[in-house]
């Protein structure tokens, strides 16, 4: 939000997102009040900034999430895929993560092609791995699918990997983004059928 707007009160950038991190900290305790079980916050400027980002963020991200028990989940990503076409393979603000008090993170990387190794850097996060290409109209195959899977549980293992689309389907059509989400609960079934056999 602060990437987004205009600042004709606050001394600092860093200043103003604090100020908007405690309205999200009190959005999050009314949201947690009328019983929801997992709030989600979204920063696709971390990644785009990185350089605001190391100045701020954590402290910021901490703010919102201070008090907010059970699963927290931080969203980051590259912008939507149907806006921002050519994505980078790796995220600038990654290692940093590690430390912000968000339980999870939930992270592009079918459409970047991420190297799942990077979430070696996460250090003990849950990770919503994203292995769905939104940026394509091609539905992916269940194969195609359980192939990502497979890459990042060989890396975080099965008890903090949590399937996802990579972000927002919103410019997919009806009909392409069941498609893509039944290819992904399809291809989790034959990730989860290899653990077991």
């Amino acid at each position: 939000m602060t990437q987004q707007a205009q600042n004709d009160h606050y001394a600092s950038d860093r200043d103003l997102a604090l100020a908007y991190a405690a309205a999200v900290n009190e959005e999050l305790r009314d949201l947690k009040a009328v019983g929801a079980d997992i709030v989600q916050i979204d920063e696709p400027y971390l990644q785009a900034r990185p350089e605001a980002a190391a100045e701020y963020a954590l402290e910021a991200i901490d703010r919102a999430l201070d008090g907010i028990g059970g699963d927290t989940v931080l969203h980051t990503c590259f912008g939507y895929a149907h806006i921002v076409h050519d994505k980078p393979t790796g995220y600038p603000f990654l290692r940093e993560l590690a430390g912000c008090a968000a339980t999870h993170l939930s992270l592009e990387a079918a459409q970047p092609r991420l190297d799942p190794e990077v979430l070696r850097e996460v250090g003990d996060k849950v990770v919503l791995f994203g292995v769905l290409d939104l940026g394509s109209e091609e539905v992916e195959t269940p194969e195609q699918v359980a192939e990502r899977i497979r890459g990042a549980l060989a890396v975080v293992g099965s008890e903090r990997l949590v399937v996802a689309p990579d972000c927002g389907m919103k410019y997919l059509s009806r009909e392409k983004a069941f498609g893509k989400l039944e290819a992904m609960v399809a291809g989790a079934r034959l990730a989860e059928d290899a653990l077991v056999t």
